[in-house]
């Protein structure tokens, strides 16, 4: 086979297997800015290499999932989830013939925005950057013009549209109107992949750190998911790969019992790991280091690009100021505060 070839050999292989649902490399949207396509791989193959070769998807190693910082082994961060989340995206699209190469891509690129310290330090974000701060929309930013010395990585505009429109929101994943549901299959079935992988390895987390038993896990939740991770992951999956497939391919879908019992399964959580005063206390000391380098940089320019951070003509200053303190993992956020604030010890000859 001809080495040219091969992107025509991979996109006219997409156009004989994959259901008519599925999202064709091939018929793209495009990119933002035009380039000549790959010998060797299709738009959505050339977008997972971009994420996966880039700086921000590499720090999600050390970018906290639930637990601060973990010592840990087998506690997940934010580059487990995502690897998580991918294989979960690509299980499903497999199985209904769509593009698992579009469902990797928008998995890989999911949570690039997300800060250090999770949630708290977006929490902190939110409040001291003008306009506001969410991850989503700074997972945007990343991959659009903070990526690749401010080039960004010219994404696909399906890639885009799944990573801007993954999060879930408060309600029942089934009952969201579609204006905000991404544009295809593939990064609708992130949506349902996303919440599947985290309600489940932050439950077995919470398990492994002793914060909860397995017998405090409500009974009607057990009942429909099951006992233990892998029972749940595999009743989710398989439930969504049947009602998705019942539908004809049409609809990406939970029946309504396993819907309610993951909504009641993320809503326990929230109570009984995410905001319990063991976890919660840390995550306050997190929170006043980000305020205390937010601050600090807002009356220092010359200090942040010293640092390597990167100002934008075109955006406020304290919107680069986020963009930077963003970027940071948890152990390089609490290193630089110990290198600005804490004094270091006299050394004598």
């Amino acid at each position: 086979m001809a080495i040219l070839n091969i992107r025509h050999f991979l996109e006219n292989r997409e156009r004989q297997v994959l259901s008519p649902f599925a999202c064709l490399s091939a018929e793209t949207i495009g990119r933002c800015r035009p380039e000549v396509d790959s010998a060797l791989r299709t738009a959505f193959q050339d977008d997972c290499n971009r994420i996966l070769h880039s700086k921000a998807f590499r720090r999600l190693k050390y970018k906290t999932q639930v637990f601060l910082s973990p010592e840990g082994d087998h506690y997940r961060t934010r580059l487990t989830h995502t690897l998580e989340v991918s294989q979960i995206a690509r299980t499903v699209s497999r199985s209904l013939a769509l593009n698992e190469d579009l469902a990797e891509a928008i998995s890989l690129g999911h949570d690039l925005g997300h800060t250090p310290f999770g949630h708290a330090g977006e929490r902190v974000l939110n409040e001291l950057t003008p306009g506001g701060f969410h991850h989503v929309r700074q997972s945007c930013r990343v991959v659009e013009m903070l990526e690749n010395d401010g080039a960004g990585l010219n994404l696909t505009a399906e890639v885009l549209d799944g990573i801007a429109k993954h999060s879930k929101g408060q309600g029942a994943l089934n009952q969201v109107p579609d204006k905000y549901l991404p544009l295809t299959h593939e990064g609708r079935i992130v949506r349902f992949a996303d919440i599947i992988a985290y309600v489940n390895h932050d439950l077995d987390d919470a398990l492994r750190a002793g914060l909860i038993t397995e017998a405090q896990i409500p009974a009607h939740i057990c009942a429909v998911l099951g006992r233990s991770c892998g029972e749940r992951i595999d009743t989710m999956v398989r439930d969504l790969i049947e009602v998705s497939t019942c539908s004809g391919g049409e609809i990406i879908r939970l029946s309504e019992p396993v819907d309610a019992a993951l909504m009641s399964l993320r809503d326990w959580l929230s109570a009984h790991v995410y905001q319990v005063e063991t976890v919660d206390a840390e995550f306050g000391k997190a929170a006043r280091i980000l305020r205390e380098l937010f601050s600090h940089f807002a009356n220092d320019r010359d200090f942040l690009l010293a640092c390597g951070g990167r100002c934008r003509e075109e955006d406020d200053y304290l919107i680069s100021v986020a963009d930077f303190i963003a970027g940071m993992t948890d152990r390089f956020a609490i290193n630089l505060y110990h290198e600005i604030f804490l004094p270091r010890p006299w050394r004598v000859g």
